[in-house]
């Protein structure tokens, strides 16, 4: 049975200095200073940066990559040039989907960067898991999302504009890589817990209180999925 729909709400990233990465990203790739100096928002999504002062690349993670979008892929792409930004894979068309490319942060992150107009910003994640199919099921059972297509051709699960792709792989898990960790909120922090308890999800920290600051959780707490992905599950202020 599918689970009601939460909101992705981030992606944590570590690295050696948390607010040399927040201010890298809003140079390089264009995202909104946070609410705090080691954050960034794109559009709605927040992507937050952790201390690790020797994080592994993301590849070959559980958590490969994550996608940015933009309206005009090969304009950003010049910008990026100017930044020295790692170009791992230049500017292709994928049959069916359009234009993408990636590329790689300075602490090993793996960035896809795709050219769709209906969703500019924070994009998709995708994860490397040895079964897609029960990694989906999975995920929609216990934090819901619209399963279908993107552009009617990559199976996915759809969280309000962000989407989550599975792939087959044998992806490690994610803490200590750069890409450490993907979040959800929900109005009811307390609630949920009990909920996917009730279904045999464990929490490696259960739910307390956030720290201070007006966007800043009211709670947090953190669980993993069967293969090695850290989860943050969070409420959020005033919701």
């Amino acid at each position: 049975m599918r689970a009601e729909t939460l909101m992705f709400d981030q992606v944590h990233l570590g690295v050696p200095d948390p607010e040399a990465g927040a201010r890298w990203y809003v140079e390089s790739l264009g995202a909104k200073p946070g609410d705090h100096p080691d954050r960034v928002m794109f559009g709605k999504t927040r992507i937050i940066f952790l201390k690790n002062e020797a994080p592994n690349p993301s590849l070959g993670s559980a958590i490969d990559h994550f996608a940015l979008s933009f309206a005009d892929l090969g304009a950003a792409m010049k910008d990026i040039a100017k930044s020295g930004m790692k170009v791992t894979s230049p500017v292709s068309e994928e049959p069916g989907l359009g234009k993408v490319a990636f590329v790689e942060d300075p602490w090993g992150a793996r960035i896809q960067l795709v050219e769709d107009r209906e969703t500019v910003g924070f994009h998709h994640v995708h994860l490397q898991l040895p079964d897609p199919v029960l990694a989906t099921t999975w995920y929609l059972e216990r934090f819901g999302g619209a399963p279908g297509r993107y552009k009617g051709r990559l199976h996915g699960i759809d969280y309000g504009g962000v989407w989550l792709f599975i792939e087959r792989g044998a992806g490690v898990p994610s803490p200590g890589h750069t890409i450490d960790h993907i979040g959800w909120r929900m109005p009811d922090l307390l609630a949920k817990v009990a909920e996917l308890k009730a279904k045999g999800l464990r929490f490696a920290t259960e739910p307390k209180p956030g720290p201070p600051g007006p966007q800043a959780p009211a709670w947090m707490s953190f669980t993993d999925d069967p293969w090695g992905v850290k989860i943050e599950l969070l409420q959020r202020r005033g919701e």
